[in-house]
């Protein structure tokens, strides 16, 4: 299930974020901030809660103890290890993925079947302008590696295809975040 913690490992609180002045003032500035889907609290019950890369990268650690945020190397190994092709079908969850049209105008359902058993929910994200976006269709996870600067590595997955995405985004953006028992 996606991370849904308020507070850092050390315990200070992180930012709770709604407003979309508020959600684009903590980008700029590059501080950690999280949001409940649709400024709806109901949807932390099924979805957890979005993060900025900011809280993500956070000294103070977002990870519970006993967990790390994956690197994009981490995501890698998953995904190579699931099937490039496929990784993404085996793991999205089995219900809650809207369906989508094919090339021949077809409905096809947009679940996965959660064979690996990450149980990938479809929530969306929320945009560096505070909107959010690709609620029922997409799921947007942070990686805990940089790109550069400004922007960080993050997965994608989608309800018309079987892989994983992989690309970077600005850090203002709100993603779920997963993660990895230390080894």
């Amino acid at each position: 299930r996606n991370l849904d913690v308020d507070r850092f490992r050390n315990g200070d609180l992180i930012p709770h974020v709604d407003s979309v002045e508020e959600w684009e003032g903590a980008g700029e500035k590059g501080q950690p901030a999280w949001c409940y889907l649709d400024i709806d609290p109901e949807n932390g019950k099924k979805y957890g809660k979005l993060y900025n890369w900011y809280a993500v990268n956070d000294p103070r650690g977002l990870a519970p103890n006993g967990w790390h945020i994956p690197s994009d190397e981490e995501w890698t190994i998953l995904v190579e290890f699931l099937g490039e092709d496929v990784a993404g079908y085996k793991m999205k969850s089995d219900n809650g993925w809207d369906e989508w049209e094919d090339e021949d105008g077809e409905f096809q359902n947009g679940n996965g079947d959660n064979s690996s058993g990450f149980n990938a929910l479809s929530c969306g994200c929320r945009y560096s302008d505070g909107s959010f976006n690709s609620i029922r269709f997409s799921a947007f996870v942070w990686s805990a590696s940089e790109f550069d600067d400004s922007r960080a590595w993050y997965r994608s997955l989608s309800n018309g295809y079987g892989d994983v995405g992989r690309s970077y985004i600005v850090k203002h953006y709100g993603f779920s975040v997963c993660c990895l028992r230390d080894y």
